[in-house]
């Protein structure tokens, strides 16, 4: 019997020096740190009103409990709609391509006096000229097809033109301002 004693009074006493020797073995905390108070943003929304009497109890009728459901159910169906509106707006914006600095193109452009002078020497050599009985459709989308065809070949044409050009690999923006000034001269020329 006594070596049964004798061991579980070892066991005593290392569990002792198992739990003197944990982690927080050392810590002292005091009860006022313990204590945290929890602040409310709003006070009022936390509060249920307490109804002292039958005069403040307001009973609505079925239908006016079906409104406001209905209302309810309006108002989120619009938010719906809302919000899926914007987002459609939203992918239209980023759709659109962002141009950027447009000044080196305005500066490749002519000038409004130079293109205003080109016009009215234009309108005096259209006096000259017989009058078709029906002008070309500038929109492309009212040209027939062969209009149409017409344009693209000369629009290609002009753009291999500008790619095939060395001061284009260079400069592309001065390069396709001096093709848009050659093609405003060919234009004076040919009205």
């Amino acid at each position: 019997m006594r070596p049964l004693i004798a061991v579980i009074m070892m066991a005593n006493i290392n569990r002792r020096n198992v739990f003197s020797s944990s982690i927080f073995a050392g810590t002292k905390i005091t009860p006022d740190v313990l204590v945290q108070t929890l602040k409310f943003e709003d006070q009022t929304s936390n509060i249920v009103s307490v109804q002292t009497g039958p005069e403040e109890k307001k009973r609505q009728t079925k239908k006016e409990k079906m409104k406001e459901r209905r209302e309810k159910w309006l108002n989120k169906i619009s938010a719906i709609v809302r919000s899926r509106e914007q987002q459609a707006a939203q992918a239209r914006r980023k759709a659109t391509p962002v141009v950027g600095d447009m000044r080196p193109l305005a500066d490749a452009l002519p000038e409004l006096s130079q293109l205003v002078t080109s016009s009215r020497t234009s309108t005096h050599r259209k006096a000259r000229v017989p009058v078709k009985k029906k002008p070309e459709p500038t929109d492309f989308s009212l040209m027939k097809p062969a209009q149409k065809r017409k344009l693209l070949e000369t629009e290609i044409s002009r753009f291999s033109e500008a790619v095939k050009n060395p001061a284009f690999k260079t400069n592309p923006l001065a390069a396709i301002g001096e093709h848009l000034r050659k093609r405003l001269k060919q234009e004076e020329e040919q009205n």
